[in-house]
């Protein structure tokens, strides 16, 4: 799954804002949320397809955190549009 795909979903984003802070078990990330802890659960399944998150352990608890390698494809993408943006820019300056 390509990583815009995963994060096309606003719970799925807002799961990514609150990893920033640092890894954080499925039940720390669904008490944020008003959906279930399984369907926190499919999100995460959904960004880990996506190579967004992965699954760490820390002592008895298994925590997500996020995968920066993961966003280099989607900003890769998003990158064409900036170069492209860009080149027209300095074109538009030349008339």
């Amino acid at each position: 799954m390509h990583p815009l795909d995963a994060i096309g979903n606003p719970i799925r984003r807002a799961i990514l804002k609150n990893l920033q802070g640092g890894p954080l078990s499925v039940n720390e990330i669904a008490g944020r949320f008003p959906v279930s802890r399984p369907a926190i659960s499919r999100h995460l399944r959904i960004l880990m397809e996506g190579g967004l998150v992965e699954p760490r352990s820390q002592g008895k608890r298994n925590c997500y955190a996020i995968r920066l390698k993961g966003f280099q494809p989607a900003r890769k993408f998003l990158d064409e549009f900036w170069d492209a943006a860009l080149a027209r820019l300095e074109e538009l300056s030349k008339q």
